[in-house]
């Protein structure tokens, strides 16, 4: 099961039936998603069938019946393409090269005997062992079929939608001349991201929603500390009796883009200042994090973020 379940996979997610990580080598040169998926779905029915390997022994002879049944099925197809083939005639595939043979009457009328004898196990199997787990099998396997479909149409429609058959340069957005900074508080990580941003844009726009007036006189007296970095950038202070500063930020920046700069990508650099410990992130808002999951539903909006490390 190690050995070739993550092969196996590896060739579906290439055909796109398969996350596409799923095609991904390690640094061992073996493919992780594959081993880590089959290892956590084998801990699982462990777990479900409490370790009784009687319990599980239905689903290990639906397993192989199916497996062989497939197999052969696949065989029986593949012969029939041969033996419409001429002698020293190939015929390419999306998988392989398919060669001439000789006696593909009897290999296909073989791989069809073995197709309809596994079938017929498979079936007793089914109506026998189905209350001890067989029914497992029976739901998940449409189950699959389903997931498998739905993900190549994903990626079908994901790969039409990039394509450049019919695109034309007239068709791409044109990049407003302005960068969009949110503003928590000033701070080095806020200045960094000013700095950063005067460099994209000689038109800085920094947004800060104060929720009382407190806030607001701090805030500006802050900026006005830094003249060398604020200068030229406009600072706009919108007052909001609420608490959630989230929703009108997501509002401003979405109306100004729409009223000011209409069809074209607007530029918005957030400052974050990222712990450098791991667990010393859950401790701090997420506002960062929540804008940048808002903004990411316009396609109208370009987000840069600016980290500033905090060590200790």
């Amino acid at each position: 099961g190690y050995q070739d379940f993550p092969r196996l996979s590896s060739f579906l997610a290439k055909d796109g039936y398969m996350p596409r990580w799923m095609q991904n080598r390690g640094d061992r040169l073996v493919y992780n998603g594959g081993i880590i998926s089959l290892a956590v779905i084998a801990s699982i029915v462990v777990v479900v069938f409490r370790a009784d390997e009687i319990a599980m022994l239905p689903l290990y002879a639906l397993g192989v019946m199916l497996s062989f049944t497939l197999s052969q099925t696949g065989m029986f197809r593949l012969m029939g393409r041969v033996a419409k083939l001429q002698p020293g005639e190939t015929l390419k595939t999306k998988v392989t090269t398919i060669h001439y043979e000789k006696g593909t009457t009897w290999k296909r009328a073989l791989n069809g005997i073995g197709a309809v004898v596994t079938l017929v196990v498979l079936v007793i199997l089914i109506a026998t062992k189905f209350m001890e787990g067989a029914w497992i099998v029976v739901l998940a396997i449409p189950v699959l079929v389903y997931g498998f479909r739905t993900m190549r149409r994903h990626y079908t429609a994901v790969s039409e939608h990039l394509s450049t058959k019919t695109f034309c340069t007239d068709e791409m957005r044109e990049i407003a001349d302005v960068v969009i900074v949110p503003v928590a508080g000033v701070h080095r990580g806020t200045l960094r991201a000013l700095r950063y941003a005067k460099r994209l844009s000689n038109n800085v726009r920094a947004i800060s929603i104060c929720t009382n007036g407190d806030t607001k006189e701090r805030l500006q007296e802050k900026w006005d500390q830094f003249p060398e970095v604020t200068r030229d950038i406009h600072l706009e202070l919108v007052e909001y009796a609420y608490r959630d500063i989230l929703t009108p930020l997501v509002d401003y920046i979405l109306s100004f883009s729409e009223q000011e700069y209409p069809g074209q990508l607007t530029t918005v650099v957030i400052p974050e200042f990222m712990p450098e410990r791991m667990t010393a992130q859950f401790l701090h808002n997420q506002t960062a994090n929540l804008l940048r999951m808002r903004l990411r539903r316009n396609d109208t909006i370009v987000i840069v973020d600016v980290p500033y490390l905090v060590r200790g």
